[in-house]
């Protein structure tokens, strides 16, 4: 008997408003009539009676608790039954490339607006597909969830799930990638060395599409002990963190890198002298480190990602 999931069943009218409010980012000036954006796609990332999924009685917690439909979600705990949010660019300026977002909150919660929607916003602006992932957390009270298992398999999921509906949504299949922001930063890290190509004889067609994203990147990342090999054909990465206000996020960033550079894998390494953890984009005063976007979205060109020119922040 399939499980009972209250959000899965509930109109997605009223979990979302046609339009919402942007936040203002870099190159998202103008982009939208009125300042307003589409609603994004709700897609849920397993079948109600899947194996995997624990917690149907659940309610997930947000701040702020009951928000209206177009108000701002700071945060989100308690996830039971992960999904992604699909935010499409614009048709006539889409490039045809994919980022699932991963937001950080130490595996206890979900930064949701900052590292989160915000950020799809920003990305639509650069005319790509941003995709936020509400993935499961290892430290939610009275279940057994861990980051190597349900929160890994939900960002695999999401991935294979782009692949398989990279048509509908104007995505080259080849041009999917994720951006994990702390804790998300170590979901994007370990979906770099951790994949399979699909099972081309799979029941369900999702299973059928790889889950190695083409390209990662990883904003102040961290996690707690990494002992996995790198393959030679993981993906190409981009890594930046503050320095020594941030030392133990800059260290395992600079770790991550030389994994990468041992197996002959591209990437790109920024650390910065100072900036504090946390933030996704933001101007902090003037300081370098409120630059770190400008050089991802270099990066991007340099992979063939963006169209040259479409970087604007």
């Amino acid at each position: 008997m399939s499980r009972f999931f209250p959000d899965q069943c509930r109109s997605l009218s009223g979990l979302l408003l046609a339009t919402a409010t942007v936040t203002f980012l870099p190159g998202l000036s103008g982009l939208y009539a009125d300042d307003q954006k589409p609603a994004p796609q709700v897609v849920f990332l397993w079948p109600s009676d899947a194996p995997t999924l624990q917690g149907a009685e659940e309610k997930e917690q947000t701040d702020p608790p009951e928000p209206q439909p177009g108000q701002r979600i700071k945060s989100i705990k308690n996830v039971h039954n992960p999904l992604i949010e699909v935010h499409l660019p614009p048709a006539d300026k889409a490039v045809g490339t994919a980022i699932i977002v991963a937001p950080g909150g130490g595996h206890r919660q979900l930064v949701w607006g900052s590292e989160g929607t915000d950020i799809a916003h920003w990305l639509n602006g650069l005319g790509v597909t941003a995709v936020v992932l509400k993935y499961r957390l290892a430290q939610t009270p009275g279940f057994k969830y861990s980051v190597e298992k349900e929160a890994l398999e939900d960002t695999q999921r999401a991935v294979r799930i782009v692949r398989a509906r990279a048509k509908e949504w104007g995505v080259n299949p080849a041009k999917v990638g994720i951006l994990g922001f702390s804790a998300g930063g170590a979901l994007a890290a370990y979906a770099d060395i951790r994949f399979d190509r699909g099972d081309a004889n799979a029941a369900d067609p999702i299973n059928r599409e790889s889950c190695r994203p083409d390209f990662v990147g990883l904003v102040y990342p961290g996690w707690g002990k990494m002992d996995s090999e790198v393959p030679k054909d993981a993906a190409p990465a981009f890594l930046t963190s503050a320095g020594l206000d941030d030392a133990s996020h800059a260290r395992q960033t600079v770790e991550f890198h030389n994994l990468l550079f041992r197996a002959g894998v591209q990437s790109d390494l920024h650390i910065y002298a100072h900036g504090g953890h946390g933030g996704a984009i933001s101007k902090r005063n003037g300081i370098p480190f409120g630059t770190w976007h400008v050089r991802f979205e270099e990066w991007l060109t340099d992979l063939g990602m963006l169209k040259p020119g479409a970087a604007k922040s």
